[in-house]
């Protein structure tokens, strides 16, 4: 909120001029003033603790004056609606607020009973009674109400400070006066505060975790009466909601009634910013999803922190330590998050990763999701962090940044010089299973999540994409996040669609060692789609458990390798335990590319960089040659 813009309204001779000047001069002026003020402005030198500039407007309830009032109420953000007596009192209900409906505005009304120096026999609390409350229950724009008197220069910066407080620190988006309860919004906001702020996630605020909360929302700390205090407040309400573990969630969200309550909600606002809460409850969009530029060629990946911050939460979740996060873990630990993100959801989660055999996700498959989630849609990982409450030092609206780390560019040269391509910085690889149906891609995938491969007798063809995702251990201990993608029908689709082929580091073209027919898919599926040249690829014959027979096209697989300059067919069936041994290489190709480009059409065996070999050879001999021609002429001579 850049600036407030304070509209004084009020029938004549209710003391509007005379609260102004009370407050400007800081005294109460006893000569006459002009019967309309000059609109002021009060610096933020001097304003409410958000440094917000203030503006008032004084106004003239004449009829001739109408036009220009409302104008200026238009213009505002907060009224400050002035009465001074039983006739002026009517009038709030009768006219003044039906007016400022009439007008379209929705902006917060301070309600002010002035000139109580002249009605000071009757207390504040029956004014508030008779007079304030019933007018407040009709009409849901008033915030609040106060009793001022200009001459006794009695709440005068108070009145002003309201109407500051109600467009700065507004009670509506908070809190229901009529049912004396926090709306549903400002709840949720507060039960995800609270289950960022329980550390160890036990349902309980301890000392130690109000002692943070403290520090991070106000800057400074509780004493232990003050602690002690507030706990006694919670509990002559709600005796069961502090214990000797701490506050309990429905203490928390009392405690913030009651400030509501007093009419200290700029203290559950602060709170709300703190936690990055715009006005409306909802998460800054900059927190959620804060600029992070990935460039062509490069992916993004989780940074230590991030695997870390991700590792903290699984076990901590993992309530009855069995390696797993069950359903209910689950639906604990996304608490504070809109629920599974929807890439989660269309992969079949958990399915799609590594689960125990209870089928709970287990750390490993839980770091691995998280990764390929990391790689395919690093705003999904970004927002998640932050709704999970990823915190760094210092923390920032940009704190969630520190979790995630962009790869170098993964260089793909010119064709000519394609295997020359050097080794790839990454530690995500995705992969694109193709071959014809029933090849034993599903099955692939099922033993990739060491899960029993389909049976033949239940086989039906895949129909929507199917994706799994694992850790692959390479030789020397190097550990590496391997995605392996079926396209069921979506194939054509995504083969046709180039930043979906960016992002693959490797086909996988698979096909039945065991049906003739098999390998007739990949060529025809090659030639359509000339482009895949593009990428480095390896052939993988399948069921090779099955008795191989020849395949029923022009050239057999191990000759079209050849052809294409690259790795025989490995040959691999899901009954053997050397399986594995598959996954590792598909890693292993993916970080080193370059001996996997096919090579162009008509390319002999030597061409490419083989041309550099011959020219080095040749000069070689040439160089040889002369040298024996020297010899011989020395001889001869």
């Amino acid at each position: 909120m850049a600036a407030v813009r304070i509209c004084v309204c009020g029938d004549e001779g209710t003391g509007k001029s005379s609260l102004i000047t009370s407050l400007v001069k800081d005294v109460f002026v006893t000569t006459k003033i002009q019967p309309t003020l000059p609109q002021i402005t009060i610096p933020p030198s001097i304003g409410t603790p958000e440094n917000v500039t203030t503006t008032i407007v004084d106004t003239s309830a004449l009829p001739h004056e109408r036009p220009k009032l409302n104008k200026e109420i238009r213009k505002s953000n907060v009224i400050l609606l002035v009465y001074s007596d039983h006739y002026s009192y009517e009038r709030v209900a009768l006219f003044w607020m039906p007016h400022f409906r009439s007008l379209g505005v929705n902006v917060p009304v301070v309600l002010c009973a002035n000139k109580s120096d002249q009605s000071n026999t009757v207390p504040t609390d029956q004014i508030v009674e008779d007079e304030m409350l019933p007018v407040m229950s009709e009409f849901k724009e008033i915030d609040s109400c106060i009793r001022t008197s200009a001459r006794e220069h009695h709440n005068i910066n108070e009145v002003f400070f309201l109407c500051q407080k109600a467009v700065t620190d507004p009670i509506a988006p908070l809190f229901d006066s009529k049912d004396s309860s926090l709306k549903p919004a400002c709840v949720s906001a507060l039960q995800r505060i609270f289950y960022l702020c329980d550390r160890d996630q036990i349902g309980y605020l301890s000392d130690k975790d109000i002692h943070d909360f403290q520090i991070k929302c106000f800057g400074k700390p509780l004493s232990d009466l003050e602690l002690s205090s507030i706990k006694s407040s919670i509990q002559r309400h709600l005796p069961d909601s502090v214990t000797d573990k701490g506050i309990t969630q429905a203490g928390f969200i009392l405690l913030n009634k009651l400030f509501a309550e007093k009419g200290r909600h700029e203290t559950i606002w602060l709170i709300l910013r703190t936690f990055h809460y715009t006005d409306s409850l909802s998460l800054q969009s900059s927190f959620l999803t804060p600029k992070f530029e990935v460039p062509a060629n490069s992916s993004a990946e989780l940074s230590p922190a991030g695997y870390r911050f991700f590792v903290d939460l699984f076990l901590l979740h993992d309530k009855d330590n069995d390696g797993g996060l069950s359903p209910t873990e689950l639906s604990a630990l996304f608490a504070p998050t809109p629920g599974l993100p929807p890439q989660w959801q269309e992969n079949d989660f958990p399915s799609c990763t590594v689960r125990n055999d209870a089928g709970y996700i287990t750390l490993q498959g839980w770091l691995a999701q998280w990764s390929m989630t990391t790689f395919t849609s690093h705003r999904t990982t970004l927002a998640y962090l932050a709704y999970l409450g990823f915190d760094s030092s210092p923390p920032s609206e940009t704190s969630t940044l520190k979790a995630l780390t962009v790869t170098k560019p993964r260089k793909r040269p010119a064709r000519a010089h394609r295997r020359r391509t050097p080794p790839v910085s990454r530690n995500v690889l995705q992969a694109f299973i193709l071959g014809a149906p029933h090849s034993g891609k599903s099955s692939l995938l099922s033993t990739f999540l060491s899960r029993p491969a389909i049976p033949s007798s239940t086989y039906s063809p895949s129909l929507q994409p199917r994706t799994a995702v694992n850790t692959v251990e390479l030789p020397g201990g190097k550990q590496v996040t391997l995605i392996l993608s079926e396209l069921g029908d979506h194939e054509s689709a995504i083969l046709d669609n180039a930043p979906k082929l960016q992002q693959c580091d490797i086909l996988l073209y698979a096909y039945d060692s065991s049906d003739a027919e098999s390998f007739q898919y990949i060529i025809s599926l090659r030639e359509k789609y000339a482009h895949l040249d593009d990428l480095p690829l390896l052939f993988v014959a399948t069921k090779a458990d099955r008795d191989r027979v020849m395949q029923d096209c022009e050239v057999q697989p191990e000759e079209y390798a050849a052809r294409l300059g690259v790795q025989k067919p490995v040959h691999v069936s899901v009954a053997w335990d050397s399986i594995s041994e598959l996954f590792v290489q598909v890693a292993e190709v993916g970080l080193n590319p370059g001996s996997a480009f096919p090579r162009r059409e008509g390319e002999e065996e030597g061409d490419g960089e083989g041309w550099v070999a011959w020219w080095l050879g040749a000069g070689a001999v040439c160089v040889v040659g002369a040298a024996v021609v020297g010899i011989w002429r020395k001889m001869g001579a």
